[in-house]
């Protein structure tokens, strides 16, 4: 059985139809890379899995137990959360608290763990994603990998079973992406479960298990992530394929 499972899920915003009947399982262990051009609906679509967008239809199967999107309880929908990581484009930590109450606010707030064992938790996982020795900067004291990190780290604090991932580096510059790559490539190999909205095609076609792409709110192709790019089955992802390369040269 799949840890995860999405069936039709559909999002409208006014007249534009985001997501058209997307489908996708997640097994235990998977790394899933989401690609596809702007405004294809990626985004949404793991805002609609994370409870940040409420999807129009659809349904999800979470360890077993299978939710209505568009009418699950606001319980239900805190149950999955605290099962789930999420990491945000924009970082989106609190600037006037550490590295280390960032990490620990969900624990000492959300889960009413005491600050002392909150705090041993924040400071292994700031030292997993190699940010220890940066615990007591503030944020506007740390580079946009570094803040990404720290995220990350924050992410890890609740021991998810499935972490998701919204274009994590493309707000970071060129020469600061590798190192939260990096971090992403050891919890792969450590066996954590992530769904990565992503442009990086390095990423995806070293690190994933599986690739997604999609399009005007549909999956254009889904395989493992060497049929996907190396003997792509869909025209446009053959396109979209050699649109990256000539982008990298």
């Amino acid at each position: 059985m799949a840890m995860l499972e999405i069936k039709g899920i559909r999002k409208t915003f006014g007249d534009l139809e985001v997501l058209k009947d997307i489908s996708f399982k997640v097994e235990k262990g998977d790394v899933i890379s989401v690609l596809g051009p702007s405004g294809s609906g990626k985004t949404t679509l793991l805002r609609c899995m994370n409870f940040l967008e409420t999807a129009d239809e659809g349904t999800m199967i979470f360890d077993g137990e299978e939710f209505k999107l568009n009418g699950i309880s606001k319980a239900d929908q805190a149950r999955i959360r605290r099962k789930t990581g999420f990491v945000f484009q924009n970082y989106n930590l609190f600037l006037n608290k550490t590295a280390l109450e960032n990490v620990t606010l969900g624990l000492t707030a959300g889960r009413k763990i005491p600050k002392e064992q909150a705090e041993k938790k924040g400071l292994e996982m700031l030292e997993r994603v190699g940010m220890l020795d940066r615990a007591g900067y503030y944020p506007n004291q740390l580079s946009g990998g570094q803040q990404q990190r720290v995220a990350i780290a924050r992410a890890l604090a609740a021991d998810p079973e499935i972490i998701y991932f919204d274009e994590p580096t493309s707000a970071l510059d060129p020469e600061l992406i590798g190192e939260v790559l990096n971090v992403m490539r050891d919890l792969a190999n450590e066996g954590m479960t992530m769904v990565v909205v992503t442009h990086e095609m390095g990423f995806a076609r070293n690190v994933s298990s599986r690739v997604v792409l999609m399009e005007n709110g549909v999956i254009v192709e889904e395989n493992s992530a060497k049929e996907f790019f190396e003997n792509p089955k869909e025209e446009r992802t053959k396109e979209f394929l050699r649109l990256k390369k000539e982008e990298r040269e």
